[in-house]
């Protein structure tokens, strides 16, 4: 059968023209009416101030739109360690660089190469110096990225475009084979209309630029959003591969209790431990306590208690590195907390520190606050700091500093608690303000971050208040350090399990290989 007008059934054309032939002769005869009677420019004008409302209408609901897809922008995870910070910088930049036009939704290529491209951003972050850094991962976590991401994806694409979840892609294919065949006819129609009704098609082709004008940019807004949530869970994914966040097994809770606390707690007192292990059955924080000898750290801890917990300075002078005691406060998580000998003690051991600042999930150091002094303790967190900065997949824990013996500074013997830090009005004050200032330079923390106390026996101040609101308030970042620390013990034993389950199955593959074999040549 002949077509025509590019490939359209003629009969088809014969029915629609047919079946909008009553309307058009309805629009002539009304705009002939509205002529007549003087009406048409008031009718032209009324058109004229609606069209520019719904073009203003269209353009809220784009905007709304925009900022209903803005919501949904995938955000960095606070819990990532701080090398993610430049390959999430990246990724974003691709995102806000890519272009709708590059990646066309018809052509089925695009997720995979723009995936690609993805990963490959991440990956040179981690891997500068390979030539192919996309190929320094396994096959199984490849996967699992892309099972994450698509998973997202998914949820977003589902709550946020309307009719996903009925449109077949199949469906989109026709409706866009549809729409160019639609488009073909409507062109005929523009034309008889230009000649039927010149006025009536300008303002109508004025209208129509304005409608096309608002769907093409809602499109595109929805089409950039679409390609920039792809790229960014992507990315995402590919930040917990690369920067060793990412676990195959979901067998157990992250932060199940480890190894290295299971051993701690059984040093523990005998009468404590019992409970304390029936309490305790998550991963705790781990908190530390560091400074010199004779800065009062056995003190503060028996000020944390509130009761006596251990023998004050016993510790500096036993051969032990380490010595817990479970904490238990109103509104702080599990939690286990370290006595150490002085950073200036015989029995101190700098790697021994090194350790265990590496399983610490939040430091105390405490610091005299009536000893100028500091410059021992300043090289030993200095050196802390260095350790830290070269663990790449982990975040460093949160550091306060406990300026103790502040009823030590002069007048030594006045003192009258509580004192007004922020605006002082006697010299004790001026005195224990400057003292914080001075640690704060000294020890290059932020002065914020410096807590005076006083940890004498019946007289103790500042702890209860203004020492624990402190720990609560970074007890946050300090569980984000927990976080990535106990995924770093569990990545170890799922490789460990996982060996020994591909072992076993490659044995019992090898045990069975000659029957295989023996069955193949019998068929």
């Amino acid at each position: 059968m002949k077509t025509l007008f590019y490939g359209i059934d003629p009969f088809r054309l014969l029915g629609f023209v047919l079946f909008v032939l009553p309307f058009l002769a309805l629009l002539g005869l009304g705009m002939v009416w509205l002529w007549q009677h003087g009406y048409l420019l008031f009718w032209a004008l009324a058109m004229l101030i609606c069209t520019g409302l719904g073009y203003g209408v269209q353009q809220l609901l784009v905007r709304r739109d925009r900022r209903l897809l803005a919501e949904a922008v995938t955000e960095p995870n606070p819990e990532w360690p701080l090398s993610a910070d430049e390959a999430w910088d990246r990724v974003q930049a691709l995102a806000q660089n890519c272009k709708a036009e590059d990646w066309p939704l018809e052509k089925g290529d695009w997720i995979l190469a723009l995936g690609r491209r993805t990963l490959e951003t991440v990956a040179h972050c981690y891997h500068p110096q390979v030539d192919k850094p996309l190929y320094e991962l396994t096959v199984p976590h490849t996967l699992l990225v892309i099972e994450r991401a698509s998973r997202d994806l998914r949820r977003d694409v589902t709550e946020n475009v309307p009719f996903s979840n009925r449109l077949t892609i199949g469906d989109l294919f026709r409706v866009q084979r549809w729409k160019d065949r639609a488009e073909q006819v409507f062109d005929v129609y523009r034309a008889g209309r230009m000649i039927v009704n010149p006025i009536d098609a300008l303002l109508g082709e004025a209208w129509r630029h304005l409608r096309e004008r608002s769907y093409i940019q809602a499109r595109d807004e929805l089409h950039r959003w679409f390609l920039r949530t792809y790229i960014r869970k992507v990315g995402y994914y590919a930040i917990d591969l690369y920067s060793g966040r990412l676990v195959l097994t979901d067998d157990e809770p992250v932060t199940a209790r480890t190894e290295r606390t299971t051993a701690d707690m059984h040093q523990m007192d005998q009468a404590a431990d019992t409970a304390a292990e029936a309490r305790i059955e998550e991963e705790p924080l781990r908190i530390l306590v560091l400074g010199r000898s004779n800065a009062g750290k056995s003190s503060l801890i028996n000020a944390l208690f509130d009761k006596l917990a251990t023998v004050a300075d016993v510790l500096p002078d036993s051969t032990e590195m380490l010595k817990p005691f479970a904490l238990i406060h109103a509104g702080l998580t599990q939690a286990l907390i370290f006595d150490s000998p002085g950073c200036d003690s015989e029995n101190f051991d700098s790697k021994k520190l090194h350790d265990a600042a590496k399983d610490a999930d939040l430091i105390l150091w405490v610091s005299p606050a009536n000893r100028p002094d500091r410059q021992i303790e300043r090289d030993c967190l200095d050196a802390l700091r260095t350790f830290f900065s070269k663990q790449t997949t982990r975040r460093p824990p949160p550091l306060l500093i406990v300026a103790s013996q502040v009823d030590r500074l002069r007048p030594a013997g006045e003192w009258n608690p509580p004192y007004d830090l922020t605006h002082p009005q006697n010299t004790k004050a001026v005195n224990i303000r400057a003292a914080i200032e001075a640690i704060a330079i000294d020890l290059a923390v932020p002065t914020d971050h410096v807590i005076p106390v006083c940890l004498m026996e019946n007289h103790v101040y500042n702890v209860e208040d203004t020492l624990w609101a402190a720990i609560l308030n970074h007890q946050e970042e300090a569980q984000q350090a927990r976080l990535l620390r106990c995924l770093d013990e569990k990545k170890k034993t799922e490789n460990w399990k996982l060996l020994r389950r591909q072992m076993i199955n490659a044995g019992r593959f090898l045990k069975h290989l000659p029957d295989m074999l023996d069955r193949r040549r019998g068929d």
